[in-house]
């Protein structure tokens, strides 16, 4: 993805903005996060199955494509994160809230989730307001984050369909997701300080 600053949007070239192949693949996943909770609500756990991880390879797929074919616009590298975002939380969201046949998402750690995602956009937002100027750039463990929340639902789906009840594993891969959720928050929190601090 490429590292964006909101004070250059004004001067980015139209070819920017195209509609490639590999942006057509993020906004399939897209399109796809409804269909998942869809099927979750409706217990179908074979078919949340088959849709996640199709979609959840478009995220391996989209940036790949962008860089194999040069694609990499900035049209994909707003969309990539957002896409994460819409495909993610409202899947935490329905498997707290929805009777599942084994265990179950935690309310607490679905509120973290929603903490890290409103403090790194509207933090974004803030920063951009009060300086006119914000650099929005994914890091390694922001990265790492996303493929683990994807691995972790995916596993979740799993368990379900087959009717696993691996406990601890559950509690080991939940208490994993959570330090890898807190310490990337922690690092936008501590990038963010810092973009403030050049600020002044």
């Amino acid at each position: 993805m490429k590292k964006l600053t909101w004070k250059t949007i004004s001067r980015i070239p139209t070819h920017e903005w195209r509609l490639t192949f590999s942006t057509i693949i993020t906004i399939v996943r897209i399109i796809l996060a409804p269909c998942v909770v869809l099927a979750m609500r409706s217990g179908t756990w074979g078919k949340a199955s088959i849709l996640f991880l199709v979609a959840s390879l478009t995220d391996v797929l989209d940036g790949n494509m962008a860089r194999l074919f040069n694609e990499q616009t900035f049209l994909g590298a707003c969309l990539d994160p957002i896409a994460d975002k819409i495909l993610l939380v409202p899947c935490f969201m329905t498997l707290a809230f929805i009777k599942t046949p084994l265990f179950s998402i935690p309310f607490w750690f679905v509120a973290i989730v929603l903490v890290r995602e409103c403090i790194v956009v509207f933090g974004a937002l803030g920063i951009y307001l009060y300086h006119g100027d914000v650099e929005i750039k994914p890091t390694l463990l922001s990265k790492l984050t996303t493929m683990m929340q994807m691995i972790f639902i995916m596993w979740l789906f799993a368990c379900y369909f087959m009717h696993w009840e691996p406990r601890r594993t559950y509690v080991a891969m939940l208490g994993l997701l959570l330090v890898l959720v807190v310490s990337s928050l922690l690092q936008y929190i501590y990038i963010g300080l810092n973009q403030l601090k050049d600020c002044k």
